[in-house]
């Protein structure tokens, strides 16, 4: 899930639910380093989101709704042992965010919205697990789409793993950023500005704020092993500016242009990374 830098400035990245919270181990900047055993339950936490998300990238078809996906969503959180992050955050209504085509994110899933073939649709879904948070997002090409979108999608999905490539300690959230920026540049596409990854852990949104483009308006925090991230460049197939809907949630671009989002959870370790939502393992 995304967030604007004021919100997690201001310090409103905790649940809406009470929680009781441990002691948080933090260096200088007040970013959180995780232990090994609390980096152990992240895991677990991350491994569901993972579950889920691929289980709904197979089960998608034309004439679904995004309800119908997020009763999905929230009851497999739930069998799995862990509660729905999104859910109640900030007023959010549901379990999953669904953004189709121009919505960029923060959908709100709808029993009147119906997927159709040809559709971008992007899922992010969080899940809370033992007092920890996984955070990861898909765009799934729904059935036939054009090849202007499937040439979208890939490119979203590999700037996330340009990201990923420059994760280990010593290195900066800079080297994430301009790697991902290159990328999107490259091909032809826009990194929306609007919105960052951001540390992830105990709260949803943690700092750092992990911004998919170069900027002096940020701080550049060196990495260090143990910390983790939600990295999730979003790509606009137009113009980067975006506007938010009257549901006070709904961002779409300013120009009706298609929009793809990857993102996932990843540790920061001595030697590199480890992508703890990574599909592939599931």
């Amino acid at each position: 899930m995304n967030i604007l830098g004021n919100l997690l400035n201001a310090g409103s990245a905790h649940l809406s639910q009470a929680t009781e919270q441990a002691p948080v181990k933090r260096n200088r900047r007040g970013i959180a380093i995780k232990s090994p055993a609390e980096i152990e339950i992240m895991r677990t936490s991350a491994k569901i989101v993972a579950t889920i998300l691929k289980e709904i990238s197979t089960q998608v078809e034309p004439g679904m709704t995004t309800a119908d996906l997020d009763r999905y969503a929230e009851q497999r959180i739930r069998e799995m042992g862990a509660t729905p992050s999104f859910k109640g955050y900030h007023g959010f209504p549901a379990s999953i965010c669904t953004s189709i085509n121009q919505e960029v994110v923060h959908g709100i899933p709808s029993p009147k919205k119906v997927i159709r073939s040809g559709d971008v649709l992007k899922v992010d879904l969080g899940a809370y697990y033992q007092g920890y948070h996984g955070d990861s997002c898909i765009t799934i090409a729904v059935k036939k789409v054009t090849s202007k979108a499937e040439h979208l999608i890939k490119t979203a999905q590999e700037a996330l793993y340009k990201g990923i490539e420059q994760v280990k300690a010593g290195n900066c959230l800079l080297d994430i950023a301009g790697a991902i920026e290159d990328h999107v540049l490259k091909m032809g596409y826009s990194v929306v500005e609007d919105f960052t990854g951001h540390g992830v852990g105990r709260n949803l949104h943690e700092e750092p704020q992990v911004f998919n483009f170069r900027t002096k308006e940020l701080p550049n925090v060196r990495l260090k092993a143990g910390m983790v991230l939600a990295i999730e460049p979003i790509l606009n197939a137009g113009s980067k500016y975006t506007k938010t809907l009257r549901d006070r949630w709904t961002v779409v671009t300013v120009d009706n242009a298609i929009s793809a989002q990857f993102e996932h959870t990843v540790l920061v370790t001595a030697s590199g990374y480890e992508i703890l939502t990574d599909r592939t393992q599931v």
